[in-house]
């Protein structure tokens, strides 16, 4: 039997996604044994995760809570293009090719009937009015190569070529594995999904 508090730790581990019951027992022993600061560095940190973060109102990237804006919705950046993401850390894993200048906007999921994921509780209608605000001449759409992803990538194609029939709107090319999410591929399959993108 084990003490109350490993337990404890074992148990809230094992929530985390990917973590099965072996790896929070690892987990927990490895912070037990460890120096008590690194526990505490860590407590400190999710302690302040939600009233550190916020989304952007505008691209629902996850920015400082004392910001108002995202920095990747700058004047800096290209503000006619926008590449849709499903989820905020999506956004990073393009932004480190280096190879992309526009803005982003984050769904915030894709559709999934399965999950009780419709449409509405997506940020559509927030990117459908970007459209006109700042002149958006292309949307490149970057769902992931799921069948999620290819579901909700039709349904921007139809809602936003009825909103603006003249509107470029372009897909990642095909150089994404299926059934992995865009923050697991690497720097040089994403560089050459972005150069390689196909007009719908």
């Amino acid at each position: 039997m084990l003490p109350k508090a490993l337990s404890n730790a074992i148990d809230a581990l094992g929530l985390l996604p990917g973590v099965g019951p072996r790896t929070a027992e690892r987990y927990a022993y490895y912070l037990f044994r460890s120096d008590e600061k690194l526990s505490e560095n860590i407590v400190e940190s999710l302690s302040r995760l939600h009233d550190g973060v916020k989304l952007c109102p505008v691209t629902f990237a996850l920015i400082d809570a004392d910001d108002d804006i995202s920095p990747l919705y700058s004047d800096e950046r290209d503000k006619t293009t926008v590449l849709v993401v499903e989820e905020p850390l999506d956004i990073y894993a393009i932004e480190q090719t280096k190879a992309f200048t526009g803005t982003y906007h984050v769904l915030g999921g894709a559709i999934s009937p399965i999950d009780g994921i419709t449409p509405d509780q997506l940020h559509i209608k927030e990117l459908i009015d970007r459209i006109d605000k700042d002149n958006v001449v292309e949307v490149i759409i970057a769902t992931n190569p799921s069948v999620e992803g290819e579901s909700t990538a039709l349904l921007l194609e139809k809602m936003l070529h009825e909103k603006s029939p003249e509107l470029k709107l372009t897909r990642l090319a095909r150089g994404l594995p299926l059934g992995v999410d865009l923050s697991y591929a690497d720097q040089i399959t994403l560089n050459a999904a972005l150069e390689n993108r196909t007009e719908l």
